[in-house]
């Protein structure tokens, strides 16, 4: 390949990576995962004949998609047995420059879990990232018809699981910070005022951190865990935490007593929490540890 050949390829790749990336994350949910898949794309578009490639955008992302969905079929695998609750790897969203425009909340994340892969590419590509059917059917071997399908079936899904954004980030970290105060310091007067009635809160250890298997709802339940958390660490704030935006979610960031590197990202409802996200699997986390910094 002459060198002005494989810079234009180069170029190419990196003008397409960042919608590359916000598709293969909203496939996988994972960040390792996606930027594995990321370098295989990019090593069999080095190695393509560009020569008939009109859109290589497009042809990249059909690519990506596929490798994708070979990735699926064992990450299906893996799920049924990990330990405890999923939830995606937390990514950072508090970069401008990421050009990641559409929704990558966790609860869309965990609502994309419960589709079939072929069901999660359809909608992907055509409800997020704007594709027609016909490119959606070269991508998935697939008709246009059976790829219509698919998106409108993953579309009522969606909708079922996947609840509002909150619309006020300035409230949202207000009330993040709040509850974090208030959770570690044993304040429970506070937290009753911040949690709804109906608060469900999940946590992903992974089998390498300590996390509830199951997920706890209901604000009673959620008081008396962080009355019992707040007991252990006497009251104290971490010495190292910080407020982010993860998953466009409000968010903190803490180096846990243990030495875990835990991430608790919060959807907030009229004022109100309603579902608490926590990630201590340091697989999970590792890649946040720089923002703590």
């Amino acid at each position: 390949m002459k060198a002005q050949e494989k810079n234009e390829g180069t170029d190419a790749f990196l003008i397409a990576r960042p919608r590359l990336f916000a598709a293969a994350y909203r496939m996988l949910g994972t960040v390792s995962d996606t930027e594995d898949i990321l370098q295989d794309a990019f090593l069999r578009w080095q190695a393509a004949d560009k020569a008939n490639v009109q859109d290589p955008t497009g042809y990249l992302m059909r690519i990506t998609t596929r490798l994708c969905l070979d990735q699926l079929k064992s990450a299906r695998v893996r799920r049924e047995t990990y330990p405890g609750e999923w939830l995606p790897e937390p990514l950072l969203t508090e970069d401008a420059t990421e050009q990641l425009d559409h929704d990558v909340s966790v609860a869309l994340l965990l609502a994309l879990e419960t589709l079939s892969p072929l069901e999660r590419a359809a909608f992907l590509l055509h409800d997020i990232f704007d594709s027609s059917y016909d490119d959606i059917s070269t991508a998935l071997n697939r008709s246009p018809e059976a790829c219509r399908q698919l998106t409108a079936r993953a579309r009522r899904k969606v909708r079922e699981l996947r609840p509002e954004r909150p619309s006020d980030p300035e409230q949202g970290r207000e009330i993040t910070e709040a509850f974090f105060r208030a959770s570690r310091t044993g304040d429970t007067e506070a937290l009753t005022q911040l949690l709804a009635k109906d608060v469900r809160l999940i946590s992903d250890g992974g089998g390498k951190a300590m996390a509830a298997l199951n997920p706890i709802n209901g604000r009673d339940k959620v008081l008396r865990l962080m009355e019992g958390i707040a007991r252990k660490f006497a009251n104290t704030l971490p010495k190292r935490w910080r407020f982010c935006s993860l998953n466009g979610l409000p968010a903190v960031l803490n180096q846990a007593e243990d030495g875990i590197l835990q991430a608790t990202s919060l959807e907030i409802t009229n004022g109100k929490i309603t579902q608490i996200y926590v990630t201590r699997n340091p697989d999970k986390t590792r890649h946040l540890a720089g923002a703590l910094n």
